[in-house]
């Protein structure tokens, strides 16, 4: 971070706050994309019953505001310096009254706490109305990798309707979080619809959101009254504006509450994920020119994980979402795969396993994480049996972890883990190996995922890594050589989405300065630092162990849905 406090007072800064599920995060960074100073607040979340989570924006919109003045208070610098701030979210849906204004319970006729007015991207409430929009078989499903997820936000908006009086749901306006915030901070309901949403392009909305789809698209779900008076219920026209676009100033109101002037531009802001990759694909490189955009994939990755690519044309892949145009970046085609569990499959496998509490005593003594430990421990193993490499040790462990499901490539939520190899072993030997075998699975199916959306048309040949896992140097191995291409670690690898939400706001500003000209591309380029490179090994022993795991990883993914069919077969006979 920037430690001179002169300098400080005579740079611009810019804001980018992330909400995630847990907590609001900001980060003030200076017109050079240093760091100046970064703070978080905790988000409550209301589970009512399993399965349903809610959230409140008023509540949110409070932790936002304490982490943005305890951010300015740390950093020292005027709130004067600050030029613009961008707001992003976990595509969770927000419900208001377009008419008064007033939170809407997001709980339908059960419920009875209107500030509950958020339900939590998380939520599966909706699985019937997900399973009815599939039923459609509409085309527009392939813009969602071929099947609508019960996360997504249409069905939540279905499900709504089915539990809502007709009179309360007509009064209904449909918000993303992030597009929620970003209107609090302005106090405008509505975005500025620029040339860029009203000019002749497909007529389809952006990933689980709920703005964008066309009318034919909303009739066929039952939700054409989303269509209605020129879309006013999600946003008031057809199509959004991109991520990186002004939303307009913040209001005095809000400016008060965050501790900054009215007239600190506000960005239009976008999913966290997409934020993450604004913060993660443009990281500098030594041989810049061989990474052109088109080829970055950006893996952000954490409790789960989101692949996202920008490709030069449209790319269709079962179980990737998108493609989705001009959205984030124009000119290019967002696409979105994902892990649903990477950093949680990781904490799970781990914290069940007999030898966890020794292996947390370990870590604790040393000051370590457990990974670590575990880390240390295989090459201590590797050591005393004279392996050749740590993948030696594990070479008869086979694993395979959708324990919650599969999201990217197969699209399956009834997919399960298996393994072979288990053993009655309890030892700490033997919890290093199943962490191997987990850490093998997160490489195995990110590359399943590459070569999938590549056959298909995409242009993959990097992979830029952030988020927690990216300090895992033995994932990162395992990802580089599996996927046999260079692994980039951004320096904002940690802070990515906040950091990529923080550039959404340069890019307002800079295309306000200029009259628009000017590019989120420019803008990623100019402000983000040399990554760390992890290469891909050529003819070793791990390139060979992971070559011939990967053919037994897609037999194991197989094998289960044969298995799980063979069953039903059974079971029809009897019904």
């Amino acid at each position: 971070m920037d430690s001179d406090p002169d300098l400080r007072r005579f740079k611009h800064h810019h804001i980018g706050v992330d909400v995630g599920t847990g907590s609001a995060r900001a980060l003030i960074i200076d017109e050079d994309g240093h760091s100046v100073a970064s703070t978080s607040k905790a988000i409550d979340q209301w589970q009512p019953q399993p399965g349903i989570h809610e959230q409140s924006v008023s509540q949110i919109w409070d932790s936002v505001c304490h982490a943005v003045k305890e951010a300015l208070s740390q950093s020292g610098i005027q709130p004067e310096s600050v030029r613009s701030i961008a707001f992003v979210a976990t595509c969770s849906l927000a419900l208001f009254t377009h008419d008064t204004d007033e939170s809407v319970a997001a709980g339908g006729r059960e419920s009875v706490e209107n500030d509950h007015n958020v339900i939590l991207w998380m939520d599966q409430r909706a699985k019937l109305e997900a399973e009815a929009i599939n039923n459609t078989k509409h085309d527009h499903l392939k813009y969602f990798g071929g099947s609508i997820s019960v996360l997504m936000e249409l069905p939540k908006i279905l499900w709504l309707r089915h539990h809502m009086s007709e009179t309360n749901f007509q009064r209904c306006k449909f918000y993303d979080l992030n597009d929620a915030l970003t209107y609090v901070a302005t106090g405008s309901q509505q975005f500025p619809c620029t040339e860029m949403c009203t000019r002749d392009t497909l007529h389809i909305g952006v990933d689980g959101t709920a703005k964008g789809w066309d009318r034919e698209f909303l009739t066929a779900m039952q939700l054409e009254i989303l269509a209605e008076e020129n879309f006013k219920r999600v946003g008031g026209h057809g199509r959004a504006p991109p991520a990186g676009t002004s939303a307009g100033n913040i209001c005095e109101e809000s400016a008060r509450h965050l501790g900054l002037h009215p007239g600190v531009e506000v960005a239009v802001g976008t999913i966290d994920s997409y934020s993450g990759w604004v913060g993660t694909a443009g990281s500098r490189l030594d041989d810049q020119q061989n990474y052109p955009l088109h080829s970055r994939m950006a893996v952000v990755a954490g409790t789960s994980s989101c692949y996202i690519v920008a490709s030069r044309n449209p790319v269709f892949v079962d179980g990737i979402w998108g493609p989705y145009q001009d959205w984030v970046l124009p000119g290019y085609w967002m696409s979105e795969g994902g892990q649903v569990a990477t950093g949680m499959l990781l904490q799970h496998v781990i914290e069940i396993h007999p030898a966890y509490d020794a292996a947390s005593k370990l870590a604790n003594s040393s000051g370590s994480s457990i990974y670590d430990v575990l880390d240390k421990h295989l090459e201590h193993m590797r050591s005393q049996s004279g392996a050749p490499d740590i993948s030696y040790i594990g070479r008869n462990y086979f694993y395979y972890g959708d324990l919650y499901g599969n999201r990217s490539p197969i699209a399956d939520p009834s997919m399960t883990g298996s393994v072979v190899g288990f053993t009655g072993d309890k030892s700490i030997d033997n919890l290093a190996i199943q962490y191997y075998g987990v850490l093998e699975f997160i490489a195995l199916q990110l590359r399943q995922v590459v070569s999938k959306m590549n056959e298909a048309g995409t242009e993959v040949k990097s992979l830029f890594i952030s988020g927690s896992v990216a300090n895992n140097a033995t994932l990162m191995r395992l990802i580089a050589t599996s996927c046999d291409m260079p692994v980039i670690i951004p320096k904002q690898a940690g802070a990515a989405v906040c950091f990529g939400a923080a550039m959404l706001a340069v890019t307002a500003t800079r295309m306000s300065s200029t009259g628009g000209i000017g590019s989120l591309w420019t803008v990623m380029q100019d402000l983000s630092q040399q990554g760390e490179v992890q290469p891909p090994e050529k003819n070793t022993l791990l390139k060979d162990l992971l070559d011939v795991k990967y053919i037994i990883y897609l037999e194991q993914c197989e094998r289960q849905r044969v298995f799980r069919e063979m069953i039903e077969k059974v079971v029809r006979t009897h019904s």
